[in-house]
């Protein structure tokens, strides 16, 4: 089983990235579940969002503890929440962000993790400039899937669609595009982008 752990904000589309993941996933043949924790419901709260993926059926119902994958989607948390609890060398990571993990303060969480295993990528630029809103998710499941190779980036295209018709979805997908675009150069050099 593949547990990937979502931190955002409210607002943010944390809840919608993990189910988007999981309708992908889904439509890929495979199993997957996704659901969220958060305390306040208000916009700008930290919320925490999970997604698991696997071949056979999903009995677990708790939180991901030691999950495979951290997506960040507000480098804002990176110093007020453990965001990197339980990540073994072996998971990846991946920030939203345009600035260096040196300059975030996560340099040593990015060595101790195996080369081509974290990266960051401008989600919200990506965003703002595709969608003209800073809304990273979809950004960042196109970078998921070039990163991690758990979901292809045709079914992250296919269940935006779906989820979002018309020009929305359309951005998202352009969107997703970009940074599964980023992040490839990356995974490709095996420095972080």
């Amino acid at each position: 089983m593949f547990g990937v752990r979502i931190h955002g904000r409210g607002g943010q589309g944390v809840v919608t990235a993990a189910e988007l993941l999981s309708v992908a996933v889904f439509d890929e043949g495979r199993r997957a579940q996704a659901f969220p924790t958060f305390g306040s419901e208000r916009t700008g709260a930290p919320v925490v969002s999970y997604c698991r993926i696997d071949d056979r059926p999903i009995r677990l119902r708790e939180p991901i503890v030691e999950p495979d994958a951290v997506i960040v989607q507000d480098p804002s948390l990176v110093h007020q929440v453990d965001l990197f609890a339980g990540l073994s060398p072996d998971g990846y990571l991946l920030v939203n962000t345009s600035r260096s993990a040196a300059d975030l303060g996560i340099d040593e969480v990015v060595r101790d993790l195996r080369q081509g295993h974290a990266a960051t990528v401008p989600a919200t630029e990506i965003a703002r400039q595709l969608l003209g809103r800073p809304l990273p998710n979809a950004a960042l499941l196109g970078a998921f899937a070039a990163l991690t190779g758990q979901v292809t980036l045709g079914a992250v295209c296919d269940a935006i669609r779906e989820r979002f018709p018309g020009p929305v979805g359309a951005g998202n997908v352009r969107a997703a595009e970009v940074a599964h675009e980023h992040v490839a150069r990356f995974v490709q050099g095996s420095s972080v982008a």
